[in-house]
């Protein structure tokens, strides 16, 4: 009996142990290298930022190839009813969109916001009266930045900026593609086209900003890390646009965006430029041979961003007085004037963001 008795206290001991065994290694697993907290949330940081890379390279093209597939199938009636409403949809783009706070608010964008990270700096107050154009600089690989702060509530645009309703525009194209364009549009994203700029500026009332990356695909050719450079010489059909709309210019200064990927860039009059050159001017893109780290290590090759700073600075507007037909002179004017209100800003800045001797080329 006692032997019983003895054994049965073993046993229960032999329990008490493994127990207390398990239990300490499930408060030491937190604390290992692949499971920390920290660990965890750059993942998320990195997943988080490659799936808007990957929406922008694939979802277009890949949801096109499957809409052509399901028509192949017993299920084809599903693709003809949604290519039904696609044509019927087809102009929403060109006509303010269709706006959703909740995505635009969604947490995955706060992680890809950290993984930078990326930062929105007010330095005037904008007019909830008056309708706005800003000029975005530079271009870089992807608007990272441009994306984060005007496509997304991730770094607070609508507290700092209260009753402005800010559009970022995109090329036209984007909005061909099933399915990609309504998660476009869903951020606030228009077609960088004059009837989405125009109907944006006259038929949606007043506090409204249209952000335009001025030197577009051409600038992306030239970005690279340490290159403050921006295409604008000969970019005046905006300064025109806001004339026509009485709509003020806020130059735009992303400091940190040319910094997120490398790029091999082509010296001009080699055969690989021209060619890139035609391209740009087939397609509407530029294409740019580039790379940023793996997934998994930043020593690798791969389309992840390093994790660079970007500063958005937000400028001073400039007010526009109305003219339906300026003449070249009153263009070149405000144009002038909106170079100056650039390169000051930069300079302001630059002390605070990078190199104190840097100078902004304005090509």
């Amino acid at each position: 009996m006692q032997y019983i008795v003895n054994n049965h206290i073993r046993g229960h001991a032999s329990v008490r142990h493994r127990g207390s065994s398990l239990l300490s290694a499930l408060q030491d697993l937190p604390s290992a290298p692949w499971l920390s907290r920290s660990k965890v949330q750059k993942q998320l940081q990195v997943i988080s930022v490659l799936q808007w890379v990957m929406c922008l390279f694939m979802l277009g093209a890949a949801c096109t190839l499957l809409l052509v597939y399901i028509f192949c199938t017993d299920c084809w009636l599903i693709a003809a009813m949604y290519t039904a409403w696609l044509i019927f949809d087809w102009n929403t783009p060109k006509q303010g969109g269709r706006r959703s706070s909740w995505v635009r608010n969604w947490t995955v964008w706060t992680y890809f916001r950290d993984y930078f990270p990326i930062r929105l700096i007010k330095t005037h107050n904008l007019l909830p009266s008056r309708n706005y154009i800003f000029g975005y600089h530079p271009h870089g690989i992807l608007c990272f930045g441009a994306f984060c702060n005007f496509g997304t509530e991730a770094t607070g645009f609508s507290k700092k900026f209260p009753g402005i309703r800010p559009s970022l525009a995109t090329l036209a194209g984007n909005f061909r593609m099933p399915v990609l364009r309504d998660y476009l549009m869903s951020g606030g994203i228009c077609p960088v086209n004059r009837n989405s700029i125009d109907y944006i500026l006259s038929r949606n009332g007043t506090g409204n900003a249209v952000v335009i990356v001025v030197g577009g695909a051409a600038e992306s050719l030239n970005c690279a890390p340490g290159v403050n450079s921006v295409t604008l010489k000969n970019r005046k059909g905006f300064v025109k646009l806001a004339l026509q709309q009485g709509a003020d210019l806020v130059p735009v200064y992303s400091f940190g965006e040319n910094e997120v990927y490398k790029q091999l860039i082509f010296e001009e009059g080699t055969w690989w430029r021209l060619a890139q050159r035609r391209l740009q001017k087939l397609l509407g893109f530029a294409i740019c041979l580039f790379h940023g780290c793996g997934l998994f290590s930043d020593g690798t090759w791969g389309l992840v961003p390093y994790c660079k700073p970007i500063t958005t600075v937000v400028g001073e507007p400039i007010t526009v007085p109305k003219i339906e037909e300026p003449s070249q002179e009153v263009v070149d004017q405000y144009h002038a004037m909106y170079i100056s209100s650039l390169v000051k800003l930069f300079d302001e800045y630059k002390v605070r963001f990078a190199q104190k001797h840097s100078v902004l080329e304005v090509q």
